[in-house]
């Protein structure tokens, strides 16, 4: 995973404010960043593949239902 390149900019007031060259906003980027440390360890890798490969989910409508929701 490539590293993401910051710039820091000013408004017109001068005040410092961060733009992201791809146009991607920091929850992507703060997201893209901690799957990556989680990717290091190989017991979260295996963890994270498992989920990913799961079919036994529950619909949300239906854990709504189940909540009275």
């Amino acid at each position: 995973m490539a590293e993401t390149e910051l710039q820091i900019v000013s408004n017109e007031a001068g005040e410092p404010t961060v733009s992201h060259r791809a146009n991607r906003s920091l929850e992507e980027i703060s997201s893209e960043r901690e799957t990556a440390y989680l990717l290091k360890s190989e017991p979260m890798r295996r963890r994270l593949q498992e989920a990913l490969e799961r079919q036994d989910g529950v619909a949300l409508d239906e854990t709504l239902a189940k909540l009275g929701l």
